[in-house]
């Protein structure tokens, strides 16, 4: 178990990153995120942000999980439809190529719930980043059973190399340097360096692939090498990676991101993953198992993180904090209706074009599969509050602009009095 060691107490080091992003403004401090930094400094200049909407302003104090009442209920007490509820929001979608479920937690005595060919598999995309995500706070919660502040000062304190584990994503990152106030964004390098807060962030914000696999790396790691992972170097990091057998480090690595989704009431065929997220991160981790996803998989972790759930109470709401949207909106949040309200947002897309049946096949509108996934948590200043798991897959259009159109068409029902 690692404890807060008198270093870890004084020291906070400070890394650097960038711009797009989650996490609330005030959270600059706690997180040693340097982006943070300067979205507030924007904020205490009174400089103007076209970027980011009203809702986006929320501070670290005034978000809170919305379940905890219910905590001890059943993924099966809570998902159980509302006959009117669920006509109301079935009769919104499109058919073929959709699939949803919606929890509208406005009450939490009175949940209503609808489901729209929720057990349809799709391939998840960066939506499974959060099963990343979850594994690091699980690993966490082992690494320091007894103390928070100690898996935040982790968070915050331990940085690591991207190697090669983080290359080969061709979307950049922002990075910011405080002394200069300089902001650039670029493809991650092998030598750059961040804290685990900060990898993590990457990984949510701007969705970062190469993020992904060094978060999953550092989650491996931290299960491997239990009390001896906080002064762990890159080079014995690196060679437990050669040494370890191809298969049985296949195996670990794959059930370190899955097993904490079956404990939390999610079955494989609901969602799972079945590789990193970088083509060179494969060097010693196959594949195994395919990965998949479905409306009714996501919701369940995304009830279990409003229960405060998911691992405890403060992992639950730190992750909730991680997905809080604070920067320009995308597809579903890129509503007008949601400007006003807290989102908490994750997308994911994932397309396949045969050049040969139409030369002019476009991005993010694939014509052999065009997956496109938008979950996201709503809280309107009208204490509407609700969640939605979106999952298309319609070919050769890009589903953005029909994603922002079900949200106004959704926010609109689930506040209507009719």
């Amino acid at each position: 178990m690692i404890r807060l060691t008198t270093s870890i107490l004084i020291i906070f080091i400070l890394s650097s990153l960038g711009f797009t992003v989650s996490y609330p403004i005030d959270g600059y401090e706690h997180t040693g995120i340097k982006r943070l930094y300067r979205l507030h400094k924007m904020q205490l200049d009174s400089i103007e942000n076209r970027r980011i909407p009203v809702g986006a302003y929320k501070k670290m104090a005034a978000i809170a999980l919305n379940l905890t009442l219910r905590k001890n209920d059943s993924l099966g007490a809570i998902l159980t439809e509302d006959e009117l509820f669920a006509k109301k929001m079935n009769r919104l979608f499109p058919g073929r190529g959709y699939s949803a479920t919606i929890l509208d937690m406005s009450n939490p005595d009175s949940l209503k719930y609808a489901a729209f060919r929720e057990n349809q598999g799709y391939q998840p995309g960066s939506v499974g980043k959060l099963a990343v995500l979850n594994a690091l706070f699980v690993q966490l919660q082992k690494l320091c059973p007894d103390s928070w502040e100690a898996r935040t000062a982790l968070l915050r304190n331990k940085r690591v190399t991207a190697r090669y584990w983080g290359t080969g994503d061709h979307h950049t990152v922002p990075i910011y340097d405080i002394e200069t106030d300089k902001l650039i964004r670029r493809r991650v390098r092998a030598s750059d360096e961040f804290s685990l807060y900060e990898w993590a962030d990457h990984m949510v914000s701007v969705s970062n692939n190469g993020a992904a696999s060094v978060v999953w790396r550092e989650a491996i790691l931290m299960a491997a090498f239990k009390e001896k992972y906080e002064k762990l170097t890159a080079e014995e990091a690196e060679r437990y990676f050669k040494e370890t057998p191809r298969d049985s480090l296949t195996d670990f690595a794959i059930n370190l991101v899955n097993e904490p989704l079956r404990k939390l009431g999610i079955t494989k065929d609901e969602w799972r993953l079945g590789k990193l997220f970088t083509g060179a991160a494969g060097r010693y981790v196959g594949r195994k198992g395919g990965s998949l996803g479905t409306p009714v998989g996501l919701m369940k972790y995304l009830v279990k993180l409003e229960q405060g759930n998911v691992v405890d109470l403060n992992s639950s709401l730190e992750i909730k904090k991680m997905l809080y949207l604070t920067d320009r909106r995308i597809r579903y949040a890129k509503s007008q209706r949601l400007d006003s309200a807290a989102v908490y947002f994750k997308s994911g897309s994932f397309y396949k074009c045969d050049r040969e049946k139409d030369p002019d096949c476009s991005s993010y509108a694939g014509n052999v599969f065009n997956y496109m996934n938008s979950v996201i948590i709503v809280e309107q200043p009208n204490n509407t509050k609700y969640i939605v798991c979106l999952m298309t897959n319609v070919l050769n259009k890009n589903s953005a602009g029909a994603h922002m159109y079900l949200a106004s068409k959704i926010d609109k029902t689930i506040q209507s009095k009719d």
